[in-house]
């Protein structure tokens, strides 16, 4: 009997557009998309747990720079959501290539598409949930996120020094390359980059407005709407939640520990002068809103303790629990005029769930470090 050998052929794709032309136009907008969303995400990172190189060195203007940094955080990230889909699908057929490694460039553009692809996934889908404050999984965000972050730049500038050559003959319409393609798939390519613009403008307008306000009125699809929470100010966390219940004004005390240490009830700190000031609140999860903080100056409090020009302040909250009952200020912030203990807002004594009595308000600050129920500020040497 004749020997029968079996023979394996990969699957055929008959789709078009398949092609690196329209790999190459996606990728530039999903390679635009990354760059954005890792850039701000530096940002935000060293602002919340900055080295100690860097501590007393974070600006603290201009007072809007957080909230318009990790706006265009969230809101590139959501819009590589599409974008990567459509990418994916351009170069899914190159999966079933035969043989699956042809060389060493071959291996090194297989193995940074699986650590970019499998990366990449990762960040978007944690980064998603985490604006909703979904967290279905046993790891710490915040680190994981941060090192997956740098995982995927490094597959991303491997997988861009692989492909260089292939990607600089499909850049631009006049590129050489391009005149090898099919006339008629041009009139398709169009209308898929026109579907995937639109995709990504759907997405984007109707989350966005969640930190641009002027578009909150398009708000369907983000998990916070500026306006909707006590005080018309959204909170992430409730007194209930930190196991603050209310505190009476009798039982109130704010130490400030420094070279020359004192104590305030309430109503010394309602006598000090108060200050009024129009700040944000903008939230790593991407929303934000201004609102109009009145109270004390940090400043003047640290100047009566005889705090160093230069010092650090620590800012510590009654609260029992969560993971930034304390924050740090450097010396920038600790000293703006801006930086304000606040007791109302609005116009009105703060609400429980906004920090009553008395909460860190400051300017270019991540939400999470705007400490509320605030009850000891320590000078650092």
């Amino acid at each position: 009997m004749e020997s029968m050998k079996l023979r394996v052929s990969p699957p055929v794709f008959k789709g078009r557009l398949h092609d690196a032309r329209t790999a190459t136009s996606i990728g530039r907008w999903l390679g635009a998309a990354f760059v954005v969303c890792f850039l701000t995400g530096l940002i935000s990172h060293y602002m919340q747990h900055p080295p100690d190189w860097l501590a007393n060195h974070i600006p603290s203007r201009p007072a809007w720079g957080y909230r318009v940094s990790q706006g265009l955080h969230v809101a590139s990230g959501i819009a590589a959501i599409p974008l990567l889909l459509a990418k994916l699908w351009t170069v899914y057929p190159r999966l079933f290539e035969w043989p699956p490694l042809r060389s060493v460039r071959h291996a090194l553009e297989r193995l940074s598409v699986a650590v970019l692809v499998g990366g990449a996934g990762f960040e978007l889908a944690t980064g998603l949930l985490n604006t909703a404050q979904w967290y279905p999984w046993p790891f710490s965000f915040v680190p994981v996120h941060y090192a997956v972050a740098w995982l995927v730049v490094g597959a991303l500038i491997l997988h861009i020094a692989v492909k260089a050559p292939e990607i600089r003959t499909h850049w631009s319409r006049r590129s050489p390359g391009t005149l090898a393609l099919p006339a008629q798939d041009g009139p398709e390519r169009r209308s898929l980059l026109t579907a995937v613009g639109a995709a990504v403008s759907a997405v984007t307008l109707t989350t966005v407005g969640q930190s641009f306000t002027p578009l909150k009125s398009l708000i369907l699809l983000a998990p916070r709407h500026p306006d909707h929470g006590p005080q018309d100010l959204p909170v992430n966390r409730t007194a209930a939640a930190a196991g603050v219940g209310r505190i009476e004004d009798e039982e109130y005390r704010l130490v400030v520990a420094g070279p020359r240490p004192y104590t305030l009830t309430l109503e010394e700190l309602r006598a000090l002068p108060q200050h009024e000031v129009r700040l944000p609140i903008a939230c790593v999860e991407g929303w934000s809103k201004s609102a109009q903080w009145t109270g004390v100056r940090v400043v003047d409090l640290l100047e009566r303790a005889d705090a160093p020009r230069h010092a650090r302040v620590r800012v510590v909250s009654l609260q029992l629990r969560g993971g930034y009952r304390v924050s740090e200020m450097g010396h920038e912030h600790a000293r703006d005029p801006l930086t304000l203990l606040a007791l109302r807002l609005n116009g009105e004594e703060l609400d429980p769930d906004h920090g009553y009595p008395a909460r860190l308000i400051a300017p270019n600050r991540p939400g999470v470090l705007q400490t509320k129920w605030v009850g000891r500020l320590e000078v650092l040497a």
